[in-house]
């Protein structure tokens, strides 16, 4: 077993096998995970928001989903993964509190996760598991061996997907 890289809120990392990544606490954000099963090398952003554009000089690439998900990219294909076999998985989006009204807060998480679907079919990466929505909190582990893909839920059986 490697080491276990961690990524923090609104931030990304790349690893290789025999090492895994992980991010705690995903609520509303996203943990969206590139891997290439030929080469192990994959990759981790935890997201917050969908959108950089209404920010002026973004400096926080990984707190956004747009910018994120590009920068992860670059990453692991800098890194040796070939972008042709990257397959993407994404796990959090949860709806956390329940707004009333027509409030746009209570769904960041669903429009984070129509993000990650949006920039990956932009840089023609195929999404081939999710675990998102509902109200309750995901820790995520990719293990780069493997591309197993783990999501631990307080109560929860760990899924792997």
């Amino acid at each position: 077993m490697g080491n276990m890289i961690r990524v923090g809120m609104a931030d990304l990392n790349i690893c290789k096998a025999p090492d895994a990544i992980t991010t705690l606490g995903l609520g509303s954000c996203i943990g969206l995970t590139l891997y290439d099963p030929s080469t192990k090398i994959g990759g981790l952003v935890h997201y917050m928001l969908p959108d950089s554009t209404q920010i002026k000089n973004n400096t926080k690439i990984a707190k956004f989903g747009d910018t994120g998900i590009r920068e992860l990219y670059k990453q692991v294909i800098a890194a040796g993964a070939n972008k042709n076999r990257l397959v993407a998985k994404i796990a959090g989006g949860a709806k956390m509190f329940e707004v009333s009204g027509l409030s746009n807060v209570g769904n960041i998480g669903e429009r984070n996760a129509l993000a990650a679907k949006q920039v990956l079919k932009e840089l023609g990466v195929r999404l081939i598991a999710e675990d998102t929505g509902l109200n309750y909190g995901r820790t995520v582990e990719l293990y780069c061996e493997t591309g197993d893909f783990l999501i631990k839920s307080v109560g929860k059986p760990v899924k792997t997907i």
